[in-house]
């Protein structure tokens, strides 16, 4: 179906893109205003691919003609006012309104990670956030709003209002749907194959990330519950099993390390004479038992596809096909099987934002001004592509031209259906509505399939129905602050942030302190920063990532593994940190995070933070060290000593805890919450 997708939220002044789905670039497509609020002007070109300013706030309608029949999409606008004013919003451009600390120069992968601290958090208040709960009670579905203030502001939820959207897409009696204030009932014999209900909070200071649920006489997708015929489920949030995942990052093409290249004999030594040639797939699973030993059960790996053979592999040549140099696709498959045999996940790193410019339709591009593949690519001027910080080898995608959107959307269809999720390059890059349709494309597919957006800083609104999970750029900008000698405290004042500019609670964060593209943490920030750090990722709200050669000592981020000088004391920090997270219910993503109280009796002061997690009436304390020397540390709570992670007793005796680097202890829920 060639309908635009879901309502759409927005403030007075603010672009959304308007584009069919699943489109066919051969047809006719026709956009139109049929309803608006009185004074507004607005209106819409003649593209396929259109845009849409409200000049007053209210209510539109737009009206797509497909060959597939005439479809209607509401949006509703706000004040310009109550435009978000945090956490950059990515508009039609695709780009974030944010700071970005990318690498610049020719590699055209991912960037450096940066803060999302903007200037209008600063205690006056905010972006209001919402939670939506599915139920069905008796004969009725039942959509209940929890609105929740900015957590600095003023306002309570009280004073919130909700505004709530019903799907244009869903056929449903509209009137028998009513509306109490937060609550919204529907009979269930007014709603026909399937309903979905869009909501935000408004508050004085602006409009939240939209929420939305689902009531369907089929298969669900998310979570859900289940009465008779009909299911409801809660749409924008991780899958069950995503939530709290150990993610392990492979950079292929070194991972194997030198005495592993992917030409051998699988021992370590290279292929002999009748012995097959084995690929960097080949390699890894290899290497899968020991990556289980870790405590991992998910892999991401950077891009596989056919590319200009720059070694990172995000100049895609052939969106289609793997890379010749990494094996055949069968071998990627049996990858895939042998970790799904062991219970891990795996996941594709997916480039939708540029080419490279060795890639066969930009070269006809270039060499043809005429040529159809011309249209495919933005410009700065004749023979030179639009791209980011001057990246030389890539060439940014014209999403407004159709047959780019199914170019990319039949890729996507490809891959899908083999893995378990998408980890996102460059996501702020692409305009939203691409990913609101890449996100209900993968869900039919699957509905536990991730989506994990790599966007610095990260932007609020892509957990309104693009992406699941974030990168937590602001997190690890403050880990490498920490590791670099600033007050510890600064995580949790990171963590803080995800509702200070306007991610709800349910939202889907992943916690690193390194990756392909920075420097390993060791390396700037020293071995005790590390290890601290470290335990920060297993112990803070979200799903740590590891990235190879990250839990042995690696000192080069793209470097050959040097698996022959692996750190073991390393490793098996990992392992128990990976442990207890499995194991402590209190350090689940679920768990609340509690800022406590505590003194440094010895050791650097400024270099420890404590905090506590509670689920229900389960609770720990986490204290970490980012200092070379044991500290010992008093809580004004009671806690045990006996430590989650190492199994060691840490109490000095005389009611301190001493504290390498990172330490759990059990504690009374009720003490923590205070």
């Amino acid at each position: 179906m060639h309908h635009p997708g879901p309502p759409h939220f927005v403030a007075v002044g603010e672009a959304i893109e308007l584009a069919p789905r699943d489109p066919d670039p051969e047809a006719t497509y026709a956009w139109d205003v049929t309803a608006r609020p009185d004074g507004s002007t607005a209106t819409v070109g003649d593209d396929p691919v259109e845009h849409l300013e409200p000049d007053v706030a209210g209510t539109y309608v737009v009206h797509l003609a497909a060959p597939d029949g005439g479809h209607d999409l509401t949006v509703r606008a706000f004040a310009s006012e109550l435009t978000p004013s945090t956490g950059g919003v990515s508009g039609a451009s695709g780009v974030s309104a944010g700071e970005s600390g990318f690498e610049s120069g020719g590699s055209g992968s991912g960037g450096r990670s940066g803060s999302a601290r903007a200037d209008a958090v600063t205690g006056d208040g905010g972006r209001p956030r919402l939670t939506l709960e599915p139920a069905i009670e008796g004969d009725e579905a039942v959509v209940r709003a929890d609105p929740l203030p900015h957590p600095d502001g003023p306002e309570t939820s009280a004073d919130l209002a909700v505004e709530f959207l019903l799907d244009d897409r869903d056929n449903v009696d509209r009137e028998a749907v009513t509306i109490d204030e937060t609550e919204l009932r529907v009979p269930l014999s007014a709603i026909d194959d399937r309903l979905r209900v869009h909501a935000v909070s408004v508050g004085d200071r602006g409009y939240s990330v939209p929420d939305a649920v689902e009531f369907a006489r089929e298969d669900p997708t998310g979570s859900a519950v289940t009465d008779g015929s009909v299911t409801a489920s809660h749409i924008y949030e991780p899958p069950a099993w995503a939530e709290d995942t150990i993610i392990y990052e492979i950079y292929v093409r070194t991972f194997a390390g030198q005495a592993g290249d992917q030409r051998s004999g699988g021992d370590g030594a290279a292929a002999g004479e009748g012995e097959t040639e084995r690929s960097a797939f080949d390699a890894i699973v290899d290497r899968l038992d020991y990556i289980e030993s870790l405590g991992v059960d998910t892999l991401w790996l950077t891009p596989v596809l056919e590319n200009d053979h720059a070694p990172h592999g995000y100049n895609i040549t052939d969106f289609f096909s793997i890379a010749e140099d990494l094996g055949s696709r069968a071998d990627y498959e049996r990858l895939i099987a042998a970790a799904h045999d062991r219970g891990m996940n795996v996941l594709f790193d997916l480039v939708c934002n540029h080419s490279a410019r060795t890639h066969p339709h930009f070269q006809a591009a270039v060499a043809d001004p005429d040529s159809e593949y011309h249209e495919w690519y933005e410009w700065r001027g004749p023979g030179e592509p639009e791209t980011y910080f001057e990246w030389e080898h890539i060439a940014n995608f014209d999403f407004t031209h159709l047959p780019v959107r199914r170019h990319l959307l039949d890729a996507i269809d490809q891959w899908a259906p083999l893995v378990d999720g998408f980890r996102i390059d460059m996501a702020w890059a692409v305009p939203n509505n691409f990913w609101r349709e890449v996100h209900d494309r993968a869900k039919a597919i699957d509905s536990e399939f991730l989506l994990l957006d790599e966007t610095i800083p990260y932007i609020p609104d892509f957990q309104g129905g693009c992406f699941d999970m974030h990168f937590d750029s602001t997190t690890y900008a403050a880990l490498r602050r920490v590791g670099n000698g600033a007050p510890a405290a600064e995580v949790l004042d990171a963590v803080d942030e995800r509702a200070a500019i306007g991610f709800p609670p349910h939202a889907g964060f992943m916690l690193y302190a390194e990756n392909h593209d920075e420097t390993r943490y060791l390396v700037e920030c020293g071995r005790a920063a590390a290890r601290a750090a470290t335990g920060a990722l297993f112990t803070l709200p979200g799903s740590p990532l590891v990235y190879a050669g990250q839990e042995f000592g690696q000192r080069g981020k793209r470097d050959d593994l040097a698996w022959e000088h692996a750190d073991e004391d390393l490793q098996a920090h990992v392992r128990q940190l990976a442990a207890a997270r499995r194991d402590v219910t209190a350090l689940e993503s679920a768990a609340t995070l509690h800022r406590i109280e505590w003194t440094v009796q010895s050791g650097a002061a400024d270099r420890v933070v404590a905090f506590g997690r509670v689920r229900g009436d389960d609770a720990v304390v986490v204290v970490l060290n980012f200092g070379p020397e044991t500290a010992t540390v008093e809580l004004p709570i009671a806690t045990g000593t006996t430590d989650a992670v190492s199994g060691k007793a840490v109490g000095t005796g005389e009611g301190g805890l001493r504290v390498d680097n990172v330490l759990v202890v059990p504690a009374e829920s009720e003490t923590i919450k205070g």
